[in-house]
């Protein structure tokens, strides 16, 4: 994975290999009451490039940086898997580069404009106008979390 810093933001680009993937158990793990013991048989190599990572080319991760999005379930330091080929539609969630600065925000688009809508109410909505340096960067198609 390549590592880019640009205006502050972390980009990391993905890289395929021969090799990668890690185990994966097909056998579905309970998260109610325990289930008996299953024969782990049923095993082969998973790529999460390969199940997250739809358009290679165009894809990209990015670290999520603040408290603006919690709502959305998108915490500090989570990765962010984003798609520069997508279209940017009402109601996606997107990385945005705003007046010199990147942001990720749910898009509101109507008759009326564009704006940026946080995921937690301490945080204002940002209206974009003709004024602003505005760049949509690609859409959020997955969110990788640590526990």
């Amino acid at each position: 994975m390549k590592l880019k810093k640009i205006n502050g933001l972390t980009l990391f680009n993905p890289e395929e290999t021969q090799d990668s993937g890690a185990l994966f158990f097909d056998a579905g793990i309970s998260a109610g009451y325990p289930s008996p013991t299953e024969d782990f048989s049923n095993q082969h190599y998973l790529s999460l490039d390969k199940e997250l990572v739809k358009n290679k080319q165009s894809t990209f991760y990015a670290k999520v940086s603040g408290q603006s999005m919690i709502g959305a379930g998108l915490d500090d330091n989570d990765l962010l898997v984003i798609d520069r080929s997508l279209e940017p539609a009402n109601n996606k969630i997107a990385v945005c580069f705003l007046d010199g600065e990147f942001t990720v925000k749910r898009l509101r688009v109507d008759v009326d404009g564009i704006w940026l809508k946080p995921e937690n109410p301490n945080y204002p909505i940002i209206r974009v106008t003709e004024d602003n340096n505005f760049v949509i960067w690609g859409i959020v198609t997955n969110v990788i979390k640590k526990v």
